[in-house]
């Protein structure tokens, strides 16, 4: 049965932007005030995750509208390099592409509730963050279009939500902008390569938040005039979100100075108590906790599509292909709850950022040069990508910083990674190949 072709450029938009902003945002600044104490040296992160972002968003778009197929990256990869490039790229979206960030998303939604409501233990935190999953991934089976609409309202809500935060804190908020003063040594840690580290470390995690930008080449098969739907999602919902989260963590910033907020993780509760008083902060760590349903439905709704894709030429088990009546992978569906809950449970927040933020950056990188074989075999995509070719020669030149760095610093979520793709590659050689199961190239190529 073949995907309807149903979803708007609302839908996919909104789909991009309820990817993005998820835990990541919620958490970094914690995490960099640790790292770089400098306020303005954090802001300045989130512009180059930002223009980061935005590199590979343009990218991502012709090569959506030169494909405008369902898998994303599996496609893509498959078709520029090799099958096996395409089968890793598809066993990685299924672990640390969606279902890793699935359970830091639901997890951090627990944390915000504790926040909340006075605090919560470990073990009933896994279990909201279970639940949360079990009943996402339950309406997404169900329909497509119910669940794209649904998708809709809570993006709007939650833009709506941060939008109305940042100008609350901003104007009514009881912050300081002294806060926001450089801290030695500022900015000139950037002229040592030991700070260049420091800082290009924070930029994975910074990656990580931002990470969704590509979410609407997934669903590039249920798309109504995918050609000119898919450029336009990728990058209004990016640039929406790039604005979004540099006020937002100028606001969190405005709330508390760094020295307060190393280490915290959830950074939304601790500024909206600094500004709003606790009683204002629980309301609004719950409204978080909210928003954070809508990255988790978004993740959900998205990943499904890369294994139905990828099932369908023999590059998973067959049963992930099938399509109810209603347009859904819903086995896809059930399989990613399944892995997505085994993280919940086996990882902490910081682990799955880690593995998520090394995992992409690998395959973004590769995604983004198959925009120069492309164009060197002769296929010109109906949208072209800005700034061509420095805007993919900037972001495969950041990822690959970050992978160099993640594997030198943190060898064990490396590891962990290599093993993943290992296992994969195995499967391909031994299964999948001997069978000569592959889908025709998706480009002509």
């Amino acid at each position: 049965m073949q995907s309807k072709r149903q979803l708007g450029v609302l839908v996919a938009a909104s789909l991009v932007v309820a990817n993005m902003i998820g835990a990541g945002v919620f958490t970094g600044a914690g995490w960099q005030a640790s790292a770089l104490h400098d306020p303005l040296t954090m802001m300045l992160t989130w512009v180059v995750g930002g223009v980061l972002a935005l590199c590979g968003a343009t990218c991502y778009a012709e090569l959506g509208a030169l494909m405008p197929h369902a898998g994303g990256e599996y496609v893509y990869l498959r078709d520029a390099y090799h099958p096996i490039v395409g089968t890793l790229s598809g066993w990685a979206s299924m672990t640390a592409g969606f279902s890793a960030p699935i359970a830091a998303a639901a997890i951090l939604f627990a944390t915000y509730l504790g926040a909340a409501f006075g605090g919560i233990d470990r073990t009933t935190a896994k279990v909201l963050a279970s639940l949360l999953v079990l009943a996402m991934s339950a309406m997404h089976a169900f329909d497509t279009r119910l669940g794209g609409r649904v998708q809709a309202g809570f993006t709007i809500a939650k833009t709506a939500l941060i939008a109305a935060f940042i100008g609350a804190g901003l104007l009514v908020g009881h912050g300081d902008w002294s806060h926001l003063a450089s801290q030695p040594p500022g900015l000139a840690q950037l002229g040592t390569t030991a700070g260049i580290t420091v800082f290009a470390t924070q930029l994975m995690f910074v990656s990580f938040a931002y990470s969704g930008w590509n979410a609407a080449a997934y669903i590039a098969g249920e798309l109504e005039h995918p050609q000119r739907t898919l450029p336009r999602a990728l990058v209004l919902g990016t640039v929406v979100v790039m604005a979004l989260y540099i006020l937002l963590n100028l606001v969190f910033l405005y709330a508390v100075p760094p020295v307060q907020m190393a280490g915290v993780e959830e950074v939304g509760a601790l500024a909206a108590r600094a500004l709003f008083g606790a009683t204002a902060g629980r309301m609004i760590a719950t409204l978080i906790a909210l928003a954070l349903v809508s990255s988790v439905s978004a993740m959900v709704m998205a990943g499904p599509r890369v294994y139905a894709a990828m099932a369908a030429d023999g590059a998973l088990p067959g049963p992930l292909a099938a399509l109810t009546r209603r347009g859904v992978p819903a086995n896809a569906v059930v399989a990613q709850a399944v892995i997505a809950v085994a993280f919940v449970w086996a990882a902490s927040l910081q682990q799955l950022v880690k593995l998520v933020g090394f995992t992409l950056a690998i395959f973004a990188a590769l995604t983004v040069g198959a925009v120069f074989i492309f164009r060197r075999r002769g296929l010109r995509s109906p949208y072209r990508a800005l700034g061509y070719p420095i805007t993919p020669l900037l972001f495969i030149a950041l990822s690959t910083m970050i992978v160099y760095l993640q594997v030198q610093q943190h060898q064990r979520a490396s590891l962990l990674v290599l093993g993943i793709l290992a296992l994969a590659a195995a499967i391909y050689f031994v299964v999948i190949r001997p069978r000569g199961r592959q889908a025709p190239p998706a480009a002509g190529v």
